[in-house]
């Protein structure tokens, strides 16, 4: 099943549910007094609500929201670099009249003080950063970069999540569909035990009978309350995937009900095609390349201490003056000017940061390939593990319907006098052995699709704003 979500870059947001919910008489859910957690579901959910509830309130995708506000936050850091940058200064400052030194310049004049005992400035400055040997530009490249990678990794958070939930609702699916199968087994030995007794007080058949068959439904018992047990399990597993809080004076067995059954979607997909695909839209691989991509700005922006730095600068400024104590009078006018600086000589330390950066880069290329060949194993192995899931399948798909028939045919025979009530209960064991192995190979078919599509990166797809 292939589940579309669009990531942009302004997601930090709850995502909104999908159009999932206008399907069905259940409401979408709605934050709890606190404002973290989705109500309790009031219905059963299909699968899809399942993976818009994850996507909403999943504590996982919750958190890795926050990684790409924190991601937006340093990418505008680096964005900041080419920008002019405004600023204002003032102060003020008042010094005792004893401190400041007077001048006579003739006998029995008075002395003239070269200062004021008050003063004050304010300053408007606007700086632009003009030449930094490439650095800028790189900046503003490496600010959209750190974009992608955050988008790509949260991509890859989604994915991770996703298929966690469709396996847990399939292991909830699994977990009922046994619990079907051993109900079905037990009211058959029940039926049996029922017959047999009835055969016994009319003498037909030995108290061994009766033994055999209280023994059979009492080793059947385990089964179904194993059943029941994963059921509760899974049930618990969900709830904290989908991100509810399942109140602690609840029942131990949860109201969270599911509405969709195990069933076998059919495929045609080849190992090539699902190599191309994960090769090409990976989100790990997305991640990976973008980050080479930066460690490329990094070695630019490491380069550019070899340059000169030219920055230019304008302002406006007011000022008390000197000789006059109403401070209400200022000084006022503009200023312009540019700053040059160059280190030429730092003993190794722009080389050495060069040096770091290269290598950087280079590991960053290797391990794209090293995480590419993995991707393959990866998805070989999925593929492998779909057709094994697909052959067990299809082996199972009459099975049912022959052991059904011999169980039928084998009460028959015993009615008749001809048949053991040893083939009986063969039959019915063989019966619910056949039920479980096709719920079993329906849930391991599903699953293993599941992670073939997580294996070739799909179901969840990113747009980068731009």
């Amino acid at each position: 099943m292939k589940h579309a979500v669009l990531l942009a870059v302004g997601l930090a947001a709850t995502l909104p549910l999908s159009s999932a919910w206008a399907d069905t008489n259940t409401p979408p859910p709605t934050a709890s007094a606190h404002g973290s957690v989705p109500r309790w579901p009031a219905a059963p959910l299909t699968r899809e609500q399942c993976l818009d509830l994850a996507l909403t309130w999943n504590a996982a995708l919750l958190k890795g929201r926050q990684d790409i506000a924190e991601s937006q936050g340093i990418a505008l850091q680096q964005k900041s670099a080419i920008l002019p940058r405004v600023g204002a200064t003032g102060a003020y400052n008042r010094i005792d009249e004893e401190k400041i030194e007077k001048v006579s310049f003739a006998p029995g004049a008075p002395a003239v003080a070269f200062a004021n005992n008050q003063n004050w400035n304010a300053t408007i400055t606007a700086t632009q950063p003009l030449f930094a040997g490439g650095k800028l530009r790189s900046a503003a490249r490496s600010s959209k970069l750190t974009r992608e990678a955050a988008l790509a990794n949260y991509q890859a958070l989604v994915s991770n999540t996703l298929l966690e939930v469709r396996v847990a609702y399939d292991d909830v699916l699994l977990a009922a569909e046994q619990i079907l199968v051993q109900e079905a087994s037990i009211r058959l030995l029940e039926q049996e035990l029922t017959d047999t007794k009835r055969r016994f007080d009319a003498g037909t058949v030995p108290r061994f009978n009766v033994l055999r068959a209280e023994v059979e439904l009492a080793n059947a018992r385990p089964r179904l309350i194993r059943a029941r047990n994963a059921l509760r399990i899974g049930r618990n597993n969900l709830a904290v995937l989908l991100g509810f809080n399942v109140p602690r004076d609840a029942d131990k067995d949860i109201p969270l009900d599911t509405a969709d059954k195990l069933v076998a979607v059919p495929s045609d997909l080849q190992l090539s095609d699902a190599i191309g695909k994960a090769v090409a839209q990976r989100p790990e691989l997305v991640a990976l390349r973008t980050g080479e991509k930066i460690r490329g700005e990094e070695l630019i922006q490491a380069r550019s201490d070899y340059y000169p730095q030219l920055s230019a600068g304008a302002g406006y400024g007011w000022q008390s003056r000197n000789f006059n104590r109403d401070l209400s009078q200022p000084l006022e006018g503009w200023n312009v000017g540019a700053q040059l600086s160059w280190n030429f000589w730092d003993f190794g330390l722009t080389r050495g940061k060069v040096d770091a950066a290269k290598a950087r880069q280079t590991k960053a290329g290797i391990e794209i390939d090293d995480t590419a060949r993995r991707i393959e194993l990866e998805v070989r192995t999925a593929f492998s593990n779909f057709t094994e899931a697909r052959e067990v399948l299809d082996s199972q798909t009459k099975v049912i319907e022959q052991a059904e028939e011999a169980l039928r045919l084998s009460v028959a025979r015993s009615d008749a006098g001809t048949g053991t009530q040893l083939d009986v209960l063969s039959a019915q064991t063989a019966l619910t052995e056949t039920r479980t192995v096709y719920s079993v190979a329906l849930r391991d078919y599903s699953v293993a699709r599941a992670r073939l599509d997580r294996a070739m990166g799909e179901g969840v797809r990113m747009v980068v704003s731009r």
